[in-house]
């Protein structure tokens, strides 16, 4: 059984590692396509979902980060042409989010780097244990 002094020490090597992790993405992602670590998590979840839009509170489920924040983050990709916002018609007070064809090339081409950063990190490394 673990003790409290385990769970801290694993807790902070766990803290530590994503850390480490997040501020080489954050500075490789921004020196090579311009963007944030959150930026290019939105891209990246508007991709994978597979759909054409997906509205903002939907998103903001999907990702650590708040809706505000997750707002100021997609009215950056929106200044930079990478994604548009539409409401929606049925429900005035929903968002939808929409990569454009911008925002795919760019997110192609981040997504080389951001494996890339995971790769050199994460290799090796144990598989997470499942509850």
């Amino acid at each position: 059984m673990d003790t409290g002094e385990d769970l801290v020490g694993r807790w902070r090597s766990l803290a530590t590692c994503y850390n480490a992790i997040a501020c080489h993405l954050d500075r490789a992602l921004g020196e090579a396509h311009g963007l944030t670590m959150s930026e290019f998590e939105t891209l990246d979840r508007l991709v994978s979902a597979g759909c054409e839009k997906r509205r903002m509170q939907e998103l903001a489920g999907d990702m650590y980060l708040s809706q505000s924040a997750l707002s100021r983050t997609v009215a950056r990709l929106e200044k930079a042409g990478l994604v548009e916002r539409g409401m929606c018609e049925s429900d005035r007070r929903g968002v939808f989010v929409n990569i454009t064809a911008a925002g795919r090339t760019r997110h192609a081409e981040a997504h080389r780097t951001h494996l890339a950063v995971l790769a050199g990190h994460l290799a090796g490394a144990p598989e997470p244990a499942t509850a």
